[in-house]
This record gives structure tokens, sequence and C-alpha cells, in this order.
């Protein structure tokens, strides 16, 4: 039986986690349109299906704590708080970016939302994110660092040697891992001895979970529940998100390594028309409030669109700055 939205949050707040999802879902799909149009180039990796980790996720985190990614980050920044015309100018190349145009797509990055920044390399925010951790307890601040990654990088020596320092050093690190089955097109039983990836914290004396990934509610409730865990422990916490990424690895992946069947299987659970549907029968929201939050989000990215486009280009000169920082 479900637990009643009201049990977990007020109404606003469960309005505003909905609010969320549809605006990253909305960011996206422009995204894939404006690469097809040629406005946004290189690789890009869009979030579309795995909303509720991110927006589950962040709404159970204080804004102090630092939040790292990796390169399938534009929803987890614009969650964060990001403004969503500073990230699509950054897609753009536009000086108008959130990094000025310098780091694209797998690079975002706002140290005055503690967003730590999405990592190219996999397994590049591992060293990291214990790095700030024990700076935070150095400091004697009252913070955590949230790691989030795919299951393709969990047989990176960064995750093991992370884990094992963040334990041995007992820090303040909660490890999220997104696992949408597929490392590109690698399938994660293929790839992992251990497909239940939960599971391999055992190693490092790590306590974790599984959660359902695509339950916007569940996510935010063990993310809280586990935050707070890490900041009366000191301790790291590992939290396995089930989620299902509905495109490609990215816009150049045609996802042919996936069968229609299961595509059909995990649309069915997508986290945005399900957690519609618990909202409307409680009572929470009305079809038309609805009605009123797709538009304004259709609204919001559509400005955010024109405001890349209206954008300037960096300066050749900028090349030179922000190399040492």
């Amino acid at each position: 039986m479900e637990t009643r939205l009201r049990a977990v949050l007020p109404d606003q707040q469960l309005i505003r986690l909905y609010e969320q999802m549809v605006l990253s879902r909305e960011f996206e799909e422009s995204c894939a349109e404006q690469y097809t149009k040629g406005q946004i180039t290189g690789f890009l990796h869009l979030y579309s299906g795995q909303e509720a980790v991110a927006v589950g996720a962040t709404a159970g985190l204080h804004k102090d704590d630092y939040i790292l990614s990796a390169y399938r980050e534009h929803a987890q920044a614009i969650v964060r708080g990001a403004d969503p015309k500073r990230v699509m100018a950054e897609l753009f190349g536009r000086s108008t970016g959130i990094c000025k145009g310098k780091g694209g797509s797998m690079h975002l990055f706002d140290p005055s939302l503690n967003f730590m920044g999405g990592y190219a390399i996999v397994g590049g925010q591992f060293p990291i994110a214990v790095g700030l951790a024990f700076s935070a307890k150095y400091r004697g601040e009252d913070r955590l660092a949230a790691c989030f990654f795919g299951d393709g990088a969990v047989n990176q020596g960064t995750f093991h040697e992370g884990l094992n320092w963040a334990r041995l050093w007992e820090l303040p690190v909660l490890f999220v891992c997104e696992n949408n089955f597929y490392g590109i097109g690698t399938e994660v039983h293929r790839s992992s001895a251990i497909p239940d990836i939960h599971k391999r914290t055992c190693g490092y004396d790590i306590p974790s979970e599984k959660v359902d990934g695509m339950d916007v509610l569940a996510v935010y409730a063990a993310v809280k529940r586990a935050a707070e865990w890490v900041r009366e422990h000191s301790r790291p916490y590992f939290i396995e998100a089930v989620t299902y990424r509905f495109r490609g690895h990215s816009m150049a992946d045609p996802a042919k390594y996936r069968s229609a069947a299961e595509h059909e299987v995990w649309k069915a659970r997508d986290p945005l028309p399900a957690f519609s549907r618990r909202l409307l029968e409680e009572g929470i929201v009305t079809r038309p409030q609805l009605d009123a939050i797709l538009a304004k989000a259709r609204a919001r990215v559509a400005e955010a669109v024109t405001f890349a486009e209206e954008s300037p280009w960096p300066e050749d000169g900028a090349v030179w700055e922000d190399i040492y920082v």
C-alpha cells in the first residue's frame, strides 16, 4: 500500500517536486530538439526518465551540502537552483552560460549553489567528493558531499578508492548510484559480478540500500534519512536508485541494444505521470493546475532557448581566462 503523500510532505512542497520534474523533462526534450537543429554540438546526454532521482534527492539535502555529478547533469544543476537560461546558454557555448560557454553539456559548475560540477571523466567525481567531505569535516562544518554517478562508473578504480578512503577517514559522503542498467550499451549484469550494486559496499563496511528511483518520494525519504545518518555519524552511506533513461546513452546513440518491450515496461513507470496521478487522487492538485504547471515549464524553457540564441559567443581573448582558479 502506497504511503499517503501528505504524510510525507505538505501540499506546496509536493507540488514543487512535480514542478521541478516537469521543468527538467521539458528542458531535456528541448535540448534534444536544439541538438538536431545544430544549436548544441558535441556530446549530449539526456536525463529524461531519471527526474525522480535528481528532484527527490536534492529535496532531501541541505543547501550547504555539496553536490557532484557525472555528465548527465543538466537536471541536477537546474533542480539545485541554476537558472535554466544560463544552463541552456552553456549548452549553446555562449558567454552568458553558467561556465561562460567553456564547459558545455558535461561540465556544468556553480560553486555559489554548492553544485561542484558534472564530470566527463567516468568516476572523476569520486575523489573530489571525498576531498570536499574531508574539507567539511576538517573545518567542523555541518555539511556533506552528495556524489551522484551511474552504474557504469562502479568498475572504475576511483569508485573503490573513494569508498575506501571515505570509510577509513570517516567522512560525510553520501554516494548515490543512479542505476539505469546500461553503461553506454552494456547491461549491468554483463559488467558487474554483483548486479545489485549497493551490495558492493560490504567490502568497505559502508551501510547501503536500494530505492525505487522512479518514485520521487521514495528517493526523497531515502536520501533525507541517509543524509541525517551521515551527519550524525560522520561516515559514508550508499544509495542505489534503480531508474531508467528513456533515450540512448547520448544523442548519438539509437539504443538498439534495448528491446521495445523493455522500454515500454519502464515507460509505463514514468515518474511524471505516476506522481501526477497520485497528486490528483489525493486532491492536492486539479487537472487545470497540472496543465498550468506544464505550460509554465514550457514557457521557461522557450525563454531559455531564446536567451541562448541571442547571447554572444565568448570573445577570442576569453580562451586565456579561468585557466587557473
